[in-house]
């Protein structure tokens, strides 16, 4: 196999042409057999095989730069850079990440994991660059659906007055998770199909200068007029209009035509636009007809491309199945999300509610201001988003939201570890921020009947308000306790003696899994569902601290500033004698991996718990 003659950079360019055209065929059989079996973001990857080729082709690393937008489509500069026999541990506890990661090789150069970062960051390294007077090329790879997000049009205005090299690749596959929206991709549209602008000026130019006497003059008259031609056969030209240079588009799985184009760009004094087209999912045919669901896929069988795991109801299946329903009962009920419509659980509300959904594209901070001005105008908006993506909107919340006391609801999907996207995706900080705003409520439940309930609370309650869920299956036990939502009210599950278990959302499942331990110990404790982070609640504590020698609070977030943190300092300023246990993660980043194999680690864990309460009651 090629393949096996990729072990370390720059391999590639060792191989045959022959050899060159086998090679992406062998890349995108090894993603989809590994991917299969360790799940993974695969439509994206899929997509970009030829072009990561032609990158290590047209440029030298580690020398030259390559910072990935997001960086969920770096699985081939893996390969080519010497760590395919880490693919079996992919995204696993130990293994290698699905993102860049600059501790794992000298060729990736900047981690990454959110999107619309990557033009920023390769015009910061180009700085670096000229101010220490090296010399090396930058190139930022970029897909068309970050470029939906505000700050890659903010440094893109920053990049247009840079008078050295600097490389931008725009990938553009009228993706982002899910189909891209809005004006800048009707314009890249517009774009793919005037692909012949660059041959027709060529054509038109050696055409006109064979006309005797009067071809160079009117050649020199199409040159002056240039800005005319490109209005009337590439529309808006926005790229070269902001002072960047544009080449393309060029067909993103062509190898050659990418690495010629990429030579061409590395010679310009100035920032430099190249227009790739690809194909999301390319190769594999169940990842070409549904890109968005192969995006980020769980292990699949690769004949059918159905997924291996099993099919329980998640938590963001709930929330989906309750907002169709209230969009039934409430015409003032809308939803907004930053391109995850599918991802969120929104899918089924678009295609019944299609006037009340908006998808503003991976511009979160928009969302949150757009939400506000419609709570502002009379209607009862959702925002659906990741627990990780939120952080990009803190500004907005505080003060679009907050301030302003509007009623938007914040329903918070992939709150707490998430697993194998690691660092840059575990939603382990929304209590934190969120419970550091004034006006702000936050809410987690405890199992999927109280996410049901909660959700409707929210849609209806006059202020901002945030529901936090985890990723993956809803937790189903309990569900004789479902007792009505009342603000900043507890719910006691069971009585014992001795411990307060005061437990929020995911972590009240933990309770349950400690209880014969703890038993068998002698110890029968006393387990809350807290069901609010803020505001908690201080008259259940007040009325019942004295009882208990030891209290535990429980939580999926860091611990600096969340709720474990508040209430500690609210018992100690009431004048509670006993010990205050504070369940939560260290103040860390946590990397990838299974997300039962994290809480072990990171002793959130039953077992881990239960043997730290035994401790401490000795």
């Amino acid at each position: 196999m090629v393949l096996d003659k990729i072990n370390h950079e720059n391999d590639i360019k060792k191989l045959s042409d022959e050899e060159l055209a086998l090679l992406p065929q062998e890349i995108r059989d090894f993603l989809i057999e590994k991917l299969s079996v360790t799940g993974g973001h695969l439509a994206p990857n899929l997509g970009t095989v030829e072009l990561t080729m032609a990158l290590h082709l047209a440029f030298d690393l580690p020398k030259d730069k390559i910072i990935w937008d997001v960086g969920h489509q770096c699985y081939t500069h893996k390969i080519l850079t010497g760590r395919k026999d880490g693919f079996d541990s992919l995204r696993s506890y130990g293994g290698i990440s699905g993102f860049p990661k600059r501790a794992e090789s000298d060729c990736d150069v900047f981690d990454t994991g959110h999107s619309s970062n990557s033009i920023s960051a390769g015009l910061g390294m180009t700085w670096a660059r000229d101010l220490q007077h090296e010399d090396y090329h930058v190139i930022s790879v970029i897909g068309d659906g970050a470029m939906t997000g505000g700050m890659a049009f903010e440094a893109l205005n920053n990049a247009a007055s840079l008078k050295k090299n600097f490389i931008i690749v725009l990938n553009d596959n009228n993706m982002s998770i899910s189909e891209n929206v809005g004006g800048l991709s009707e314009q890249l549209a517009k774009m793919r199909t005037n692909a012949g602008y660059r041959g027709f000026k060529g054509d038109v130019q050696s055409s006109l200068e064979k006309i005797p006497k009067y071809g160079e003059k009117l050649v020199t008259g199409l040159k002056r007029t240039k800005s005319s031609i490109k209005q009337i056969f590439v529309p808006g030209m926005m790229f070269e209009e902001m002072g960047i240079m544009y080449l393309g588009p060029v067909d993103g799985h062509n190898v050659t035509a990418m690495v010629n184009i990429m030579k061409e760009a590395a010679l310009v004094q100035g920032p430099v636009l190249i227009h790739v087209l690809t194909k999301k999912g390319r190769g594999y045919e169940p990842a070409e007809r549904h890109p968005s669901r192969f995006h980020g896929t769980a292990s699949f069988d690769i004949e059918t491309g159905i997924p291996t795991q099993n099919g329980d109801a998640t938590y963001t299946d709930i929330f989906s199945t309750v907002m169709r329903k209230m969009g039934d009962r409430d015409e003032k009920l809308v939803a907004i999300t930053a391109a995850m419509a599918e991802g969120t659980g929104l899918k089924r509300f678009r295609n019944m509610f299609s006037d009340r959904f908006f998808d503003v594209g991976i511009a979160e901070e928009h969302a949150v201001t757009f939400a506000a001005a419609m709570a502002a105008g009379g209607m009862k908006p959702v925002v659906a988003v990741y627990s990780t993506f939120l952080q990009r909107a803190y500004d907005q919340v505080l003060i679009d939201v907050c301030m302003q006391k509007l009623p938007v609801v914040f329903a918070i999907d992939r709150a707490g570890l998430v697993g194998s996207d690691g660092e840059t995706h575990q939603g382990i900080f929304d209590i934190s921020y969120l419970s550091s705003m004034p006006n702000m409520t936050v809410m987690a439940p405890k199992n999927k009947w109280e996410l049901s309930d909660m959700l409707k609370y929210a849609i209806d309650f006059d202020g901002p308000i945030a529901l936090r869920y985890p990723r993956g299956c809803a937790y189903d036990s309990l569900h004789d306790y479902r007792a009505d939502i009342e603000y900043g009210k507890c719910e006691e599950l069971s009585q014992g003696e001795d411990v307060m278990l005061f437990a929020l959302g995911s972590m009240v499942k933990t309770t349950q899994e400690m209880l014969p331990e703890l038993e068998s110990a002698g110890i029968r404790p006393t387990v809350v569902n807290a069901r609010f982070a803020k505001p908690f609640d201080r008259e259940y504590l007040l009325e019942n601290m004295s009882k208990y020698k030891l209290i535990v609070t429980m939580e999926e977030n860091v611990i600096t500033g969340g709720m474990g943190e508040q209430i500690q300092k609210f018992l100690i300023d009431s004048g509670y004698e006993g010990k205050v246990l504070n369940i939560a993660i260290k103040d860390e980043f946590v990397e990838h991996g299974n997300v039962e194999k994290l809480k072990e680690m990171l002793q959130i864990d039953a077992d881990s718990i239960t043997k730290t309460i035994i401790e401490e009651m000795k």
